[in-house]
């Protein structure tokens, strides 16, 4: 139980500690999600954002102003607004500042704002800070009583709940943030193509997405790049509000003579970071994951240029750049959840839905701007009829004022004028009260009374009230033309190229001669050349050759462990000759108690003998032990023993033997063929006896085996040990080699 205080009344209340955990982490867990992490649908704004833009609108920090410092930024704002750490504003404005971070900025920085290879930005007491015209656009109608105002944390000042959001911000911008239990992730668009699908969806709320996607075909991002995302796949995530959307990089290629090219990568997938991009193509280059690339350097001034130099010239560059954008972050995916605060609480909303909210609040603010300009027409209006009842009377006003002792009173009774109107009759100056002047008021009077009844007209008029919306959005457009450097969309949309890469990466790879050498210890290496003298090879102290396979580039080379599973690696991307190589266990996932058994040079068309010491096996094709998992693929079910035997299939019958030195022979066509498996038995054994080798053979060719020192010997007499499979054998004939094994 946990002891609670009352602060009201100063009492202790008994509540079980799971229920006020519960409470007050769901309080918590509110607050974070509305407060903090997703952004308003109406402005696309969180709320330190929108504390920020408020705050430099009340230090009159205009695009035409001069710059302040973001120091004095973050203090008024965390000092009136946003009671939270200095960082998480700064953070907030840099972020608001930077071109390849938000489509739109909404604060123009002067300093360093950081860049697109991660350095972060410099103190707030080094940079400067203005709104941008997009941020002015945000603010524009908050003193014609546009939105409501609420306190602020200390009820010392008042900040706006939202703002009036002159564009679509929330989709213009985009959005990201991780709540509790929740997160949101909207991309940006180009803000023209969002008012044009507005201005459809206020002709017609039913506009459908096709028709939304056709002026509005998907996201803008800031970096630019190429979408490849189908279209299908587009409407779907703006339908359901959640999705995602592949994105890569934009490249061509440049000649550089004699038949050589190389590679220029201008954009980069948002959210990138250019230096991290740069150094994951040299690691690839540097643990031949990408054998096509030979070289990357970055040229980049103010404008991105990666160059990306191919290994041959013969390398298709389509080839080569499907094969990075695989492997390293030069093709991204950015996910839709369209996640917003709706009415005070968070939902998933469609891109219909989302522009609805945003025409429904736009409307709202055109509504009391209208009904904040009527009543300023109003107060007006009254005191300008108090003015002309003044100037019609405008001797008795004099008199009255020059002969009473209470003359506001007595003009209120002898004109039936108010208060109000008695007072600025009163205020009047001498000089106003020539012709002239009266003929202003009438003139006012007069174009005032005609606002009125349009404002009225407006207000009354639901269908005048979406044409106001419309007009201002198309006004808002103008400064986001598409014939701007601003404006203009920045990332396009293509078909990804259907490429069978595998094959391409195959054709592409020069095809040259490796000796695969792999140590009792499990180092592995690749040697240039083939026929070489593995009795010169050095190993480590200690250490010696276990297998050697000749093969090319192109190859690649199977091992199976002891456990039964089975691995694969490209022979193109082994380690080099030099030294010792590297642990077989950096390229796959091989545990300490755990043994290579054998390695071979991958034939799909072959068929191995595969066999464990508990004596199961069967014969598998090499094709289905092909992995491409760093863990493997589980290929022989050792059960409580080891694989011992993995034999090419060259023959008719098998021949088995036990560490009971007991032989046997029998047909091939008794063991099945599986692709993976435990196997059946092939021969029987009595206590801690066990199967020790087997091989096939032709029985037209009969039986030979080597010894240690590498002597053939054939067994005329094999037919001697023929039975039929699981029997238990007779012992091994006269002069079978001491190992115990059919090859030394």
């Amino acid at each position: 139980m946990s002891d609670i205080l009352d602060h009201e009344d100063g009492n202790i209340i008994n509540e079980p500690l799971s229920e006020a955990l519960t409470k007050r982490y769901l309080a918590y867990a509110l607050s974070t999600i509305t407060s903090r992490a997703l952004p308003d649908v109406r402005d696309g704004l969180k709320p330190v954002q929108r504390r920020i833009l408020y705050g430099m609108r009340e230090l009159k920090l205009d695009p035409d102003a001069g710059y302040r410092k973001c120091a004095k930024i973050v203090g008024d704002v965390m000092g009136n607004y946003h009671p939270h750490g200095d960082s998480a504003i700064y953070d907030t404005l840099v972020r608001l500042a930077q071109n390849f971070s938000v489509r739109y900025p909404l604060v123009d920085g002067q300093g360093n704002f950081g860049n697109i290879d991660g350095d972060s930005a410099a103190a707030y007491r080094y940079t400067e800070a203005r709104m941008t015209e997009a941020a002015k656009l945000m603010l524009e109608g908050l003193s014609e009583d546009a939105v409501d105002f609420k306190d602020n944390y200390s009820e010392t000042d008042t900040e706006p709940v939202v703002l009036p959001a002159g564009y679509p911000n929330l989709l213009a911008n985009g959005a990201t943030g991780i709540a509790v239990g929740m997160a949101t992730s909207i991309p940006p668009h180009n803000v023209a193509e969002v008012i044009d699908a507005a201005l459809l969806l206020i002709e017609n709320q039913d506009t459908p997405i096709a028709e939304l996607m056709n002026v509005m075909p998907g996201p803008d991002f800031p970096t630019g790049g190429v979408i490849v995302e189908p279209r299908s796949a587009i409407r779907e995530a703006y339908e359901t509000g959640r999705g995602g959307f592949r994105v890569r990089a934009r490249w061509h290629t440049e000649d550089l003579g004699r038949g050589t090219w190389q590679i220029v990568v201008t954009e980069i997938p948002f959210q990138v970071q250019k230096s991290r991009l740069i150094e994951k193509l040299a690691e690839l280059i540097e643990t031949k994951k990408a054998p096509l690339l030979s070289d990357v350097k970055d040229e980049s001034a103010d404008d991105i240029r990666i160059v990306l130099e191919p290994r041959a010239k013969t390398v298709e560059p389509d080839v080569l750049m499907e094969s990075l954008f695989k492997l390293c972050d030069l093709e991204s995916r950015f996910p839709m959840n369209m996640n917003v605060i709706h009415k005070g609480a968070p939902r998933v909303m469609g891109l219909r839905e989302v522009l609805q909210a945003y025409l429904d609040h736009r409307r709202e603010v055109v509504v009391r701007r209208a009904q904040f300009r009527l009543d300023k027409i109003d107060k007006r209006l009254h005191l300008l009829d108090g003015y002309l009842v003044a100037y019609l009377n405008i001797d008795e006003v004099i008199r009255i004022i020059r002969e009473e002792d209470e003359p506001k009173q007595i003009m209120m009774e002898r004109f039936g004028i108010t208060d109000i109107q008695a007072e600025a009759i009163l205020n009047l100056r001498l000089r106003a009260l020539r012709k002239l002047e009266e003929m202003e008021i009438k003139r006012e009077h007069e174009a005032l009374s005609k606002e009125r009844e349009d404002i009225q007209s407006l207000i009354g008029s639901t269908r005048r009230q979406w044409t106001r919306v419309g007009k201002e959005l198309k006004e808002a457009r103008k400064a986001f033309d598409p014939d701007t450097e601003l404006g203009r969309r920045r990332a396009a949309f293509e078909d990804a190229p259907e490429i069978d890469l595998s094959a391409a990466l195959e054709a592409s790879t020069p095809k040259e001669p490796v000796t695969v050498v792999l140590s009792s210890m499990g180092w592995i290496r690749g040697m240039k050349g083939h026929g070489l003298d593995m009795d010169s090879t050095k190993f480590k102290d200690g250490d010696s050759l276990f297998k050697s396979e000749e093969v090319y580039t192109t190859d690649k080379v199977v091992l199976l462990s002891s456990d039964g599973r089975a691995f694969t690696l490209n022979c193109d991307k082994l380690p080099g000759g030099r030294g010792h190589g590297e642990p077989i266990r950096l390229s796959i996932d091989l545990e300490d108690n755990v043994d290579i058994v054998a390695m071979f040079k991958l034939e799909p068309e072959r068929k191995r003998l595969v066999a464990s010491d508990i004596g199961y096996g069967f014969i598998v094709p090499e094709s289905e032990l092909e992995s491409n998992r760093k863990a493997g693929k589980s290929a022989v079910n050792t059960g409580a023993g080891k694989l011992v035997v993995c034999e090419i299939v060259q023959g008719d019958h098998i021949a088995v033997i036990g560490t009971n030195k007991k032989m046997l022979v029998f047909a091939l066509d008794e063991l099945p063929e599986m692709p993976r498996g435990k196997g059946v038995k092939l021969q029987t054994y009595r206590g801690k006896d066990a199967l020790a080798d087997a091989m096939t053979f032709f029985s037209e060719d009969g039986l030979f085996v080597r010894d240690a020192a590498g002597r053939s010997r054939g067994f005329p007499e094999w037919q001697e040990w023929l039975g039929k499979r699981a029997q238990a054998g007779k012992v091994a004939p006269k002069g079978f080699p001491k190992s115990g094994r059919f090859n030394g």
